[in-house]
């Protein structure tokens, strides 16, 4: 099964990206997924559902760490040729 995952921190800085963000650019940057996109209000990545969930586990545990206090999150399963429609 393959997930696309949405999220972003907060609160917002439109000066330059707090901590929280960047923490959570990292995670999702280094990880083992596929179509990673980081923008300042919203990241996007997919990938396989363990990796996506693994990922999704450190963003959130490292961005609350660093200052977020909130973190917003939406989890998609893609559909993909093959897989019998899932």
């Amino acid at each position: 099964m393959r997930l696309r995952v949405e999220f972003t921190t907060e609160p917002f800085d439109l000066d330059e990206p707090p901590a929280h963000a960047l923490v959570a650019r990292e995670v999702m940057e280094t990880a083992a997924l596929d179509a990673v996109e980081v923008g300042p209000f919203g990241n996007t990545a997919e990938g396989r559902a363990d990796e996506v969930l693994s990922a999704v586990d450190t963003v959130l545990r490292k961005a609350l760490e660093a200052g977020a206090t909130r973190v917003s999150l939406q989890v998609n399963v893609i559909n993909t040729a093959g897989e019998g429609g899932r």
